[in-house]
């Protein structure tokens, strides 16, 4: 038997049919008129969330309000469902810079190949916060074509851009010295 602390017993029938109405209410939240409902929702499906909340959470990415998008984004990256990546690319030339912060983000944990070269485009946004996110999903990603745009991000006159930068070169340089299984 194993450690209590450590081990969860496998959710239940009523267990999960009550996480499914929960995360339905949150979806039909999403549509609701009041804003902070709207992005409450957005925010509570990234803890909640499971596939069926990935396309009303695309549609929020839509939404009129900044909240809005970029807590959908977030929860796009948390839920992990790669149906998000192309719905996401556009919004890293968003004109707000959280929801660029939210996109880089979210498509760094989703680690799809697809969005290397945006992200190597945004590491020229004008926003240093928008950059360091763009340098964390590329290394998060892991793909080659990044090296060279990140090196030269080495360079940059942010701090944080050039420690997520040189993050992310190492975090490049072990998946290269990691052999394949």
């Amino acid at each position: 038997m194993g450690d209590p602390e450590t081990t969860r017993p496998d959710e239940t029938g009523q267990d999960k049919e009550r996480k499914r109405r929960l995360v339905n209410a949150y979806i039909v939240q999403l549509q609701s008129e009041l804003l902070d409902s709207r992005w409450k929702a957005a925010e509570a499906l990234a803890d909640h969330g499971d596939e069926t909340a990935v396309e009303p959470l695309i549609a929020a990415l839509n939404d009129p309000y900044v909240d809005v998008q970029w807590l959908a984004a977030k929860a796009l990256g948390k839920i992990g469902d790669r149906r998000a990546v192309l719905p996401l690319i556009p919004l890293l030339k968003n004109q707000s810079k959280w929801v660029r912060i939210g996109a880089a983000w979210a498509l760094g944990k989703l680690g799809d190949t697809r969005a290397v070269e945006p992200l190597i485009e945004t590491l020229t946004d004008p926003k240093a916060p928008v950059r360091k996110d763009a340098a964390w999903a590329l290394g998060k990603i892991g793909d080659d074509r990044a090296i060279t745009p990140l090196n030269a991000l080495l360079q940059d006159t942010d701090d944080d851009v050039r420690n997520a930068a040189k993050a992310a070169l190492e975090t490049l340089q072990k998946k290269k010295t990691v052999p394949d299984p």
